[in-house]
């Protein structure tokens, strides 16, 4: 499907080229169709009739000369935000109440003409930056379904990318805007604390919460920012920030990045960086230390205890009704003491003394909006591990008052996205969104196709390597290429001969069935059907993918050879494996 853009819809409706409800009408049809992709991207929505209803009256009322700033834009809005009309959930079926307002920023966007088309899911009470964490299911990632989206703003990425919705809005405290955005291929807009008013929004941290934007691109982003944003008397946080100009010239960088072992992001930010320079800037080293150490006071010092507080007597009184990680995180606020607080509370001080040093040497700040990216069952295996890993490069921002704004950079072999976010001083969005505008207009990204798979049809499938794809050989990175999962080191069956092939390069051996043979050793991974399917059609004669059996009785896809590979070849069974015959020829 298309992506929608918000104000290529506003114009065409304010000019008369379209109608609100021949918008709608296609929305519908979008929803139906990616309904049987991603149901759990909602966790509630619109009926028909509502949606054509409002259509209608956007059109009235442009017909009666009213322009529109987002005249019949289709939006989403994440289900701790409140919308009338909607349940406001948080993730927590049992949490939900009714809401009686609409929160200032969708009240705002409604005013503009946008249609709202329903609240999306997310990690539970916002706590988590993958998307896994709902009773409401896992959205996934709209490229490989095996992976996460993304979160916690999980289903308002989705919804977005997907393109059933113009802009969706999200939560941003540690990087929720910014994390599912880079993975779904968005931009993601977190704009400086109190720019957006929070009002009619469930807090995480009431200090640092930012509600924010998804959209396909950066001026779409501007275009939602000059509606929705400004100060709010209601909202005790809301802050009256006059813009500041910055140029932008120098563009600061890490001088050391942690890329969590992911070879694809690593280069994909390379060439960001390639391109960067190619474009004129100056790229300037900073010492990224103080500011993630500055990040990890998020979750592991005292602003823990503003998550508990955040929902403390809904935790008090139900706590089996909420995800037990979550459950986990906020209840690590309930022994921090009024002490450890304030020395938080001191140590942020020193870093924030180093941020506001920073922009004396540096226009804005580029980093990697993640550094990986994980499957959904590697993510519930391990949730807090992995999921801070996906945290490293956003955490830090709203602790230390500043804007971002994420924008796609790329794509790994496995079709999900990389992304870059651009960072600056509190009240430079304008110029950050200006300069992202800049950056997309010279860096176009081909897209991979949607990953439209059924749930059932999302297997994986095992693979045997014997030879030159065994890890450290060198064929192996076929198989990191393609994002395979070690699985275990072991032996066939006692039933196989091995050789090494005559005259190839790289060296290989040929693995044949033979009753009078002996376990060999074998390496076994997991790789997605796609992964797998790729990987076979490159397989070169007289070597093919077969059936082989494990000591174990276990059969699972494998190197195999046909007979005429023995031919000129040596009989190395003796040796019990490839890297035995490695080994001897050295």
């Amino acid at each position: 499907m298309d992506r929608l853009h918000a104000a290529q819809i506003a114009d065409a409706v304010n000019s008369g080229q379209t109608s609100a409800l021949a918008v709608v009408e296609d929305v519908i049809a979008r929803l139906a169709e990616y309904d049987e992709v991603q149901p759990q991207a909602w966790i509630s929505r619109a009926e028909a009739e509502t949606l054509r209803a409002r259509a209608r009256d956007i059109d009235a009322q442009v017909k009666a000369g009213t322009h529109l700033p987002l005249a019949g834009v289709p939006f989403a809005v994440k289900d701790n935000i409140d919308a009338i009309g909607f349940d406001t959930t948080a993730g927590c079926p049992d949490y939900a109440y009714a809401a009686t307002s609409n929160a200032t920023v969708v009240q705002k966007a409604l005013d503009a003409g946008a249609i709202l088309v329903g609240k999306t899911n997310l990690d539970q009470f916002a706590t988590g930056l993958n998307g896994s964490r709902s009773p409401y299911g896992a959205p996934r990632c709209v490229f490989n379904r095996a992976y996460v989206s993304g979160g916690s703003s999980s289903g308002s990425a989705v919804t977005t990318a997907a393109g059933l919705v113009a802009f969706a809005f999200g939560t941003d405290t540690a990087g929720s805007g910014r994390v599912p955005a880079a993975f779904n291929h968005l931009t993601g807009y977190k704009p400086t604390k109190g720019r957006w008013s929070t009002t009619g929004l469930v807090p995480a941290c009431r200090t640092l919460d930012c509600i924010s934007v998804f959209t396909e691109d950066p001026k779409d982003a501007a275009l939602v920012d000059s509606v929705v944003g400004g100060y709010d008397a209601k909202d005790e946080y809301s802050r009256d920030l006059p813009p500041v100009a910055r140029p932008v010239r120098r563009i600061g960088v890490a001088s050391q990045l942690n890329w969590c072992g992911d070879i694809h992001s690593e280069y994909l930010y390379a060439r960001a960086l390639e391109r960067l320079i190619g474009m004129g800037f100056e790229v300037v080293e900073i010492d990224l230390a103080p500011l993630s150490a500055a990040a990890a006071l998020l979750y592991s010092g005292p602003w823990v205890a503003e998550r508990t507080a955040a929902i403390a007597d809904f935790l008090k009184a139900s706590p089996a009704s909420i995800d037990s990680t979550v459950r986990q995180i906020v209840e690590g606020g309930l022994t921090v003491t009024g002490v450890e607080t304030f020395d938080g509370h001191y140590k942020l001080a020193g870093y924030k003394r180093y941020a506001e040093e920073l922009w004396d040497d540096i226009d804005i700040l580029m980093l990697p909006t993640a550094p990986t990216i994980y499957r959904v069952k590697e993510m519930q295996a391990s949730p807090l591990a992995l999921n801070a890993n996906l945290g490293l490069y956003t955490n830090f921002v709203n602790l230390l008052d500043m804007a971002a704004v994420a924008v796609p950079a790329g794509f790994r072999p496995n079709g999900t996205g990389f992304g870059i976010t651009f960072i600056g001083s509190a009240a430079t969005d304008n110029a950050l969104l200006d300069f992202a505008s800049q950056w997309n207009g010279h860096n176009a990204y081909a897209r991979p196709d949607y990953d439209l798979t059924q749930e059932s049809r999302m297997d994986t499938i095992k693979l045997s390597v014997v030879g030159a794809h065994l890890e450290g050989m060198p064929l192996h990175w076929q198989l990191t290429s393609r994002d395979a999962k070690f699985i275990e080191k072991t032996t066939t069956a006692a039933t196989y001969k091995l050789y090494a092939m005559a005259d190839t390069v790289p060296p290989k051996p040929a693995l044949i069935h033979d009753n009078s043979g002996t376990g060999i050793e074998v390496e076994i991974y997991e790789l997605s059907v796609a992964a797998f399917g790729s990987f076979v059609a490159e397989v070169p004669p007289p070597l093919a993918i077969g059936t082989v059996t494990l000591k174990s009785g276990e059969q699972v896809k494998g190197f195999v050879a046909e007979p005429r590979a023995v031919v000129g070849a040596t009989d190395i069974t003796d040796l019990g494996g490839w890297r035995a015959y490695i080994a001897s020829k050295l």
